[in-house]
This record gives C-alpha cells, structure tokens and sequence, in this order.
C-alpha cells in the first residue's frame, strides 16, 4: 500500500508487437478519457444543454428524495420517501413498476444488466445487528432477487462492478458483495463513517470518507492501494483523466494526483467545501458551497474562469459537449453554464425554490432533475 501523505508458442515480430502495444495504450487512455468526461448519464448522449429545451413529460410526486435517480438509458429507477423506488419508461415517463421496501432509502441505487441495487435503513433501529439492508431487484419487476442485513446503512451511493456492488456504510465499514448472491466478498473496517459517491476505474475503487480520507481500493481483494487524507469530508465522485485523480473535500481545496507517481500534482483552493468535481474537454468543472462554479486547467490547475450562481451547489453537474448544467438549492431554475468561459448559456424551470441536491441526469437525449415535486424530462426541439 502507498501512502500519498509519504510519497508512493511463437514469436510475434518486433514491429507488429510494437504496433500492437501502441494500439493497446491508446485504447487504455481513450477508455480512460470517455470514463470521465461523460459526465452524469450516457456518454453517448445526443443532447446539446445550450439549446432550447422544453418539458416532455413529468413524474409528479411530493415524495421525492435528495438521493440520485439510476438508470439504465431505457428505464429511470427513482427513490422515493418510505422505502420506495419507482421504474420509470425514459421515453415517456410511463411507471413500470414500484416497489416498497420500507424503512428509508439510505443510498443512491445503482444498476446493472440484471438488477437495481437498492440500499435501506429500517424504521427500528433497536436490534444492533440489523441496521441497514441491500437489496437486489429485477429490473423487469421489481421483485426481490436476494436481500442482505447489514449492522449499519450504507450511505451516499452505490456502485456496481463486473462482479460485485460496493458501497461505505455510517459504521467505517467498505464492502464488496456478490451481484448474484449478496454474499460478502470482503469488508473494510476504517474509522471514521462513509457519506459518499463511490466511483470504480480500472481495478480500483474509489470513494472518500467523513474525516478527509480519499480511498483507492482493489475491486476484487479491498487491498488499499493508497490513501490520501484532507481536512474536510470527502463526499463527490473523483474524476479520472490519464491516470491523474481529481476530487473535492470540505476543507474548501481540489486535488490532482497522479496514481502511478504516487503524488500530489496539484491543489487549488475555492471559497468553501467543494462538493463535486467533473472534467470536460476544456478542464476541471469544480462546484464549492460558496456559490460559485470553478474552472481549473486539468494540466497544472491553471485558473481559467469562476462563475457564480444564485443559490449553493450541493450536487454533481451533468455535461455535454456544449455546457454543464447545475441545480442550485433555493433557485427556481437549474443553469447550463458555457465550458470556455462560464457564461450562462440556458436556464430550464424547475419551479419555485427547488431544495433538492439529487443530481441531474442525462439519458440519450433527455435531461432528469429531480425537485420537490417529481421529475422533470427536459427535452431539446422535436426534428421534423
């Protein structure tokens, strides 16, 4: 382990080798580069956010949540207040399905090929032993699949692998469990609670905790590979770009470290805790609780340009190759911001003073925000 606080039957012809490892390199940094640039929803959305876009349907409901809807670019997964998660047609906002688990959803869900992974905390909280739940269920359905307890409620999100779900829960533990079974692969004890958006790369698996510490763990082993700790929690995914990590932490910085040299690129400081991070092709997008919306050069961290919005940034912006859209707290208006100079390019009407800090989502050529009202499907002008 490395620790960043201390620093980190033939022959193939020499020329077809040497053509063959390059095309390999360049597949890895490209795979690398989509990965993170995508933003929230499909990286191969069609949507552009600086044109006009209009409601196509909505999901009316007053029990929506502050945690982000998955899904899967056919259907929309959407957790509710009570233990509930509705399965929505993307195309048109028809309901599929809804589920009542009970208790309260504890964790963003996370979906797969097969199944919805859906993380609960019981109403009753007396039996130590059982505290919190994971749950898988059919995407066709919504019945349940299998069921976990848990000795504590994972929180923040999950995230799905090839093989395994993992999420962190309120007691220090990261876990990995099996997506056919739920059967634990490994369990991570640390000391301090996990509130955050875990984020997988390559073999690893990222995710920050309450105390400032950002976690890069082997997928199949939970083998620390390093760790970095900063002064404020660490909430937001990380952004991954050729092999550099970048995250937020409340103690008001973002970070830029490369893996492979085991150190610390860079550090900039924004007016307050910074709550997410994403890159585009033109930087590092950072939003801090002090209103304001930052543009770091990916190389160097360089400042390019700052932008500020009428109320705080509590969730992840999602991109495009035009602009980036936030969803300000007590704002009546989610804000697509230009990604060259920040100037607001479009503003989508969310109604009156939104309170919802569940991310914004892109599918195909969709934009989902949850509010306090349900969930609104933006869409850009019908093609003749």
């Amino acid at each position: 382990m490395v620790d960043l606080n201390r620093n980190r039957q033939g022959r193939i012809p020499l020329r077809v080798f040497s053509l063959l490892a390059f095309a390999a390199l360049i597949s890895v940094l490209n795979v690398d580069k989509i990965l993170c640039l995508a933003g929230n929803g499909d990286s191969t959305n069609q949507v552009a956010l600086s044109q006009p876009l209009t409601v196509k349907w909505r999901y009316d409901s007053d029990q929506t949540t502050d945690l982000t809807p998955a899904t899967d670019g056919n259907r929309v997964y959407l957790p509710l207040i009570g233990g509930s998660i509705v399965c929505l047609n993307a195309n048109n906002g028809q309901l599929h399905w809804k589920s009542d688990e009970g208790g309260a959803i504890s964790a963003s869900p996370a979906v797969d090929e097969r199944s919805v992974y859906v993380a609960t905390q019981p109403e009753n909280t007396a039996d130590a032993q059982h505290r919190g739940d994971l749950r898988a269920l059919s995407k066709e359905t919504g019945v349940t699949i299998w069921m976990r307890t848990l000795q504590a409620p994972l929180r923040g999100g999950l995230v799905a692998g090839s093989e395994a779900i993992f999420g962190g829960a309120t007691d220090g533990r990261v876990q990995a469990f099996d997506k056919r079974t739920g059967r634990t692969l490994w369990a991570n004890q640390y000391s301090s609670p996990f509130s955050s958006q875990p984020q997988l790369s390559g073999d690893r698996l990222y995710l920050g905790a309450e105390d400032g510490m950002l976690l890069a763990v082997d997928q199949k082993s939970g083998q620390v590979a390093w760790r970095y700790r900063t002064h404020g929690p660490v909430r937001g995914p990380v952004a991954i770009v050729n092999g550099v990590v970048y995250f937020g932490s409340g103690d008001g910085y973002v970070y830029a470290f490369s893996e492979s040299r085991a150190h610390l690129l860079w550090r900039r400081r924004t007016g307050a805790g910074v709550q997410a991070v994403a890159a585009v092709e033109s930087g590092l997008l950072v939003a801090s609780l002090d209103n304001f919306v930052y543009c770091f050069s990916l190389n160097g961290g360089h400042h390019m340009w700052r932008q500020q919005l009428p109320g705080r940034i509590a969730s992840q912006p999602a991109t495009a190759r035009d602009g980036a859209l936030f969803t300000p707290l007590s704002s009546d208006s989610a804000i697509v911001l230009g990604l060259t100079n920040g100037k607001p390019v479009n503003t989508l009407p969310v109604g009156e003073d939104n309170s919802r800090s569940a991310s914004p989502i892109i599918v195909a050529h969709l934009v989902l925000i949850t509010t306090p009202r349900g969930l609104l499907a933006f869409a850009g002008p019908t093609k003749p």
